[in-house]
């Protein structure tokens, strides 16, 4: 882990609760990510995985983070990526990994449809709010709460 900047290595090595990063061995700007569903959400009891990339010009562009586990959520698409600001217009070299992160699952907390990646979600969720968090439940305690949490379409 030596040759990770040590804004990297902090993820790592002081964890925020309820998510983990690790790099892979053979490429250390690629991170297995794990996490929590935030209590009192849709996501609460599931584990999702995820993937974060460093491009070679981090940190002066945003990481690549997409979601690995199928998840139903207006800001997040069937492939998996995610409409967050701080991933595109607000993205600032001074940002943490851990801070993105964090940022990610207090998406998973606080769903915004007015600003969606899903539009069918975002339509849902805006029409039938119980109806899109039951469904949201649904595919939390489908997909991510195995140990083998199902891949995006």
């Amino acid at each position: 882990m030596s040759t990770l900047p040590k804004r990297v290595i902090k993820v790592i090595s002081d964890p925020v609760p309820g998510i983990t990063a690790i790099p892979h061995e053979d490429n250390l700007r690629y991170f297995d990510v794990t996490i929590q569903g935030p209590d009192q959400s849709p996501y609460e009891g599931g584990i999702f995985k995820l993937e974060l990339f460093l491009p070679d010009d981090y940190p002066m562009v945003a990481p690549k983070v997409r979601f690995l586990t199928k998840i139903y959520h207006p800001n997040i698409d069937k492939l998996g990526r995610i409409c967050l600001d701080v991933l595109k217009n607000h993205w600032s070299p001074a940002l943490q990994i851990r801070t993105i992160l964090l940022s990610v699952q207090a998406l998973l907390a606080a769903p915004n449809p007015n600003d969606p990646l899903a539009n069918d979600v975002a339509e849902e969720w805006l029409q039938n709010e119980n109806g899109a968090i039951a469904t949201a439940k649904q595919w939390t305690a489908k997909y991510a709460t195995s140990a083998t949490s199902a891949p995006a379409e």
